[in-house]
């Protein structure tokens, strides 16, 4: 391999001025929300521009560049051009030993519009980058030097449940190699279930860095197998971003949905586009960002659309609903509800994808009554979640915990405190098998409601002295 030296990029650094660059960072993230792009920047981000060491960003972070400084163009900010650090073919003239992928030119994604749903590479080149964060975890795995030590790294041992997987001792990627990080999917999935995102987290990281190393290798001779290693790796991606915003890790977790997304972009797979904007649409939701969140679950059905699930498309209409609701759209949210139920109401499809496995009535019930919370409901909301705790399957331990949280919560604000206390032991009882951040917030939220009113109930003095004990944070 021929090194590349780093050259610092002054253009870059002179364009932040006085800013810090968290400061810079967050002009970004601003700058990206305003036409519709995902970016996770942060300030290693912005130090890793500003050090030379990323010396020519994705697609999404040109976008956003070239629309805070209108009129500028890669070149002025100090960046080199694609072709030069891009790809395999810029690879190839490094080291002419290393394997070649034939591919004509990679077109660049467009941005999500209010009309069309985002347009995907005419030609993707596998292994070619699509996210600065891809990077960080690809560089850690290709240390090793071979995809068998990448592909190796799948095996998970989570939660007291082992899954390791043993695959064959070769360098070309094929059927054990993809088989492997789809298994791994879908025991990250069962485990979440069961235990919530808080044990799971950092040990989830490790299969996602070895998938996009198999990705990065991009030695497949089969185009169907390179497809699913894509989806694999994608749905990983959001799987290991579940799992951060369920522990609480919030800009991991954007991160994460944001890699899927570009990793969709690259593949044209518009049914892991879509499940990346529900993703991104739930946490813009959980993190105050309710107009990001609408737009999120809009480019979610546009781009779901054409897939034929309607499971898929309720779900991406309840997403759209939780947004409105934030927003204070009351008239918004109940149109988006109505849609929802509407597809909801088509029944399952042999189109839903296998991730929608948790999405039933419950669900539908839970997140109806979390609109309805957003908007200052509580009686309405209570019902619904009272619904949706009496349909949830016991399999789902997280989930459970977590609609009983919302009901205690909901119960709380509605001036049913006895019973909110009784609801928040259950949640107690459960939180000895998940650990979730996100559900332990929640309870701790309801128990700034009820505190003022302990003193005059038994029932409610217990709940909050259990709740205290058990050193969950108010």
């Amino acid at each position: 391999m021929v090194s590349t030296r780093t050259v610092p990029n002054l253009a870059f650094r002179r364009l932040r001025g006085q800013r810090s660059a968290g400061e810079f960072a967050a002009a970004v993230r601003r700058s990206a929300r305003e036409i519709g792009e995902q970016v996770a920047c942060d300030a290693r981000y912005i130090g890793r521009v500003e050090s030379g060491e990323i010396r020519c960003p994705n697609y999404a972070y040109e976008r956003v560049f070239l629309h805070m400084f209108p009129g500028a163009g890669l070149a002025d900010l100090g960046f080199s051009p694609r072709e030069s650090v891009r790809g395999r073919g810029a690879r190839s003239a490094a080291d002419s030993s290393s394997p070649v992928t034939t591919s004509s030119t990679v077109s660049a994604p467009s941005a999500p519009s209010e009309s069309s749903a985002p347009s995907p590479p005419t030609s993707p080149l596998l292994g070619s980058d699509t996210d600065e964060e891809c990077d960080v975890l690809r560089r850690v795995f290709m240390t090793s030097g071979s995809t068998t030590m990448a592909a190796a790294s799948l095996g998970l041992s989570l939660g007291g449940m082992a899954a390791a997987v043993s695959l064959p001792a070769q360098r070309r990627v094929g059927e054990a190699e993809v088989s492997a990080v789809e298994k791994a999917v879908r025991q990250i999935r069962l485990l979440d279930d069961r235990h919530g995102g808080d044990g799971l987290y950092r040990r989830a990281s490790q299969p996602l860095r070895a998938a996009y190393a198999l990705l990065d290798s991009g030695t497949s001779t089969r185009r169907a197998t390179a497809d699913r290693l894509h989806a694999g790796a994608g749905e990983l991606a959001i799987s290991v971003g579940w799992l951060a915003h369920d522990s609480g890790r919030l800009e991991d977790a954007r991160s994460h949905y944001a890699e899927a997304l570009a990793t969709a972009r690259v593949t044209g797979d518009r049914a892991l586009e879509a499940h990346a904007f529900c993703n991104a649409s739930f946490l813009a939701r959980d993190t105050g960002r309710s107009r990001e969140s609408v737009r999120a679950a809009e480019a979610g059905q546009r781009a779901a659309q054409p897939l034929g699930s309607p499971r898929l498309m309720a779900l991406l209409a309840l997403r759209e609903a939780g947004g409105r609701a934030g927003l204070g759209d009351r008239t918004g949210c109940e149109r988006a509800l109505g849609r929802a139920h509407t597809a909801f109401g088509r029944g399952p499809s042999a189109a839903d994808p296998e991730w929608m496995s948790f999405f039933r009535e419950a669900e539908l019930e839970i997140l109806e009554a979390q609109c309805w919370s957003a908007l200052g409901e509580w009686s309405r909301a209570a019902r619904h979640a009272r619904h949706a705790t009496r349909l949830q399957d016991p399999h789902f331990t997280r989930n459970l915990a977590l609609y009983r949280a919302e009901l205690t919560t909901d119960l709380a604000w509605a001036g049913l405190a006895e019973e909110a206390a009784a609801t928040g032991h259950q949640v107690l009882d459960l939180l000895d098998q998940v650990r979730s951040s996100r559900i332990r917030t929640m309870l701790a939220g309801a128990v700034a409601v009820l505190r003022p009113l302990g003193r005059g109930s038994v029932e409610i003095t217990d709940f909050l002295d259990r709740h205290a004990s058990a050193g969950t944070k108010a």
